[in-house]
């Protein structure tokens, strides 16, 4: 098993989830979507892993009514 850590930059995170720059950072200040973490200085990424189960996590509340 492959126990790497990929960091997403901005764009990848965009690119997976379909939500846009603001929206982004507008949930993660709420807790409803994982934070970024610091890279040094002004760059940050998000950790693969984390948006995988959040974007898990949104398809397990779909309603199949």
């Amino acid at each position: 098993m492959d126990k790497r850590i990929r960091v997403l930059r901005l764009k990848e995170v965009i690119n997976l989830t379909g939500l846009s720059k603001s929206s982004i950072y507008r949930y993660a200040d709420g807790h409803a979507f994982p934070k970024a973490v610091s890279l040094g200085g002004r760059s940050v990424g998000w950790i693969e892993l984390e948006i995988f189960q959040w974007l898990q996590g949104r398809m397990d509340e779909r309603s199949y009514d």
